[in-house]
């Protein structure tokens, strides 16, 4: 297969990772390995190189989040979604910060898993709207206050609509194309308003835009 995107699968359960590997096999992904530690994932993902990690977070030796953590340092080209029993809004946020490409809950519809792996390597961010829902209605009542007191009037009008669509849940790329943008410009947006909001991820800067009704 060789214009089959490529996909490692890490998981501590047995019967879990084989699931993954029949659903995405007959799909039409290629799974290159699979991996039951941290560790190993790391060490699978160097040999093989996939174009897709379909990563766990709660796994021996090395959680999930480290384990991106790496993987972006080391291998920024690999796409890593994060599949998950829990859909806490502190996980979803480090993930973001750290630059995951999608993140999934394990009682999602299964035919979102091969979507967000195909989506994954045309350099998209899936995540499911209704975990990032829930993480900011968590968030955004017990989130600390940013150190710098910014209003909206301190943001420019294009940086006003990119937050308004980060608010939204929308991906740099999402973003990017609304506005008619580069990819490049989006994040360079984003820079600016964290460091207007003296927030160090889209979560946290979310939150701000939803407590300022920027988010409907």
């Amino acid at each position: 297969m060789p214009d089959a995107i490529r996909v490692l699968i890490a998981d501590d359960h047995g019967v879990v990772r084989e699931g993954l590997r029949t659903l995405l096999t007959q799909a039409g992904f290629e799974v290159v390995g699979v991996a039951a530690t941290g560790q190993e994932t790391v060490h699978l993902t160097r040999a093989h190189q996939p174009h897709v990690v379909l990563l766990d977070i709660r796994m021996p030796d090395m959680d999930g989040l480290q384990v991106l953590e790496h993987l972006r340092a080391a291998m920024p080209q690999v796409a890593v979604i994060l599949l998950t029993t829990y859909d806490n809004p502190t996980y979803l946020s480090r993930a973001l910060a750290l630059g995951v490409a999608g993140y999934l809950t394990k009682d999602a519809d299964p035919q979102a898993i091969p979507l967000a792996v195909r989506a994954a390597a045309q350099g998209h961010v899936l995540l499911e709207r209704t975990v990032l829902q829930r993480a900011l209605n968590d968030l955004r009542l017990g989130i600390a206050p940013a150190a710098v007191t910014t209003t909206v009037d301190e943001l420019t009008e294009q940086e006003v609509r990119v937050l308004r669509l980060v608010a939204q849940g929308l991906s740099n790329q999402e973003i990017a194309e609304r506005l008619h943008i580069s990819l490049n410009t989006v994040k360079t947006h984003l820079k600016h308003i964290f460091a207007k909001l003296g927030v160090s991820d889209r979560t946290q800067a979310a939150v701000w835009a939803w407590r300022r009704g920027l988010g409907e």
